[in-house]
């Protein structure tokens, strides 16, 4: 019997399905990354910040005050694009999931189709068997018939 196409269809969906989880586990990691980064920034400034907090009360030179406070806006400016950075990967894992979700629900009705074809395929072949048990049962019934008569005519 030849190779039905859908299985052809079947095999290139899944492996379509098998690319697009690769990519949408790269996007999870690469928004994870990016993620601890702003962490990461977010803690490094709240150090500063403590920093200059434990220094309250103690003399300061208006200079060191000025570097410190020049140093926390570049700080909050890196946070600042940062948080854009891992807003973009939140964009690009949402697009790579509905990506994926797209090609598992191609996946699904394709098997679903496989299925159904399957299952009529299966109803045709008992049916089939179901006429040559009837017509075997009629054949007998027939000849027993014919035989019972043939009998009571002698």
């Amino acid at each position: 019997m030849a190779k039905d196409p859908l299985l052809t269809v079947l095999k290139l969906a899944q492996e379509a399905e098998e690319q697009a989880a690769l990519k949408l586990k790269a996007a999870q990691l690469e928004h994870q990354r990016r993620n601890a980064q702003l962490q990461a920034l977010n803690g490094y400034r709240l150090d500063y910040m403590k920093q200059l907090s434990d220094k309250q009360g103690q003399q300061i030179r208006a200079e060191a005050y000025q570097q410190f406070h020049r140093f926390i806006q570049q700080i909050d400016s890196a946070i600042k694009q940062q948080n854009a950075v891992v807003h973009d990967a939140e964009q690009q894992k949402l697009h790579r999931q509905k990506y994926w979700l797209e090609k598992q629900q191609k996946r699904k009705a394709v098997e679903l189709l496989l299925a159904k074809k399957a299952a009529a395929a299966e109803a045709k072949q008992l049916k089939q068997e179901q006429k040559m048990t009837d017509e075997f049962a009629s054949q007998q019934f027939y000849c027993r018939k014919r035989n019972t008569n043939d009998l009571n005519e002698y």
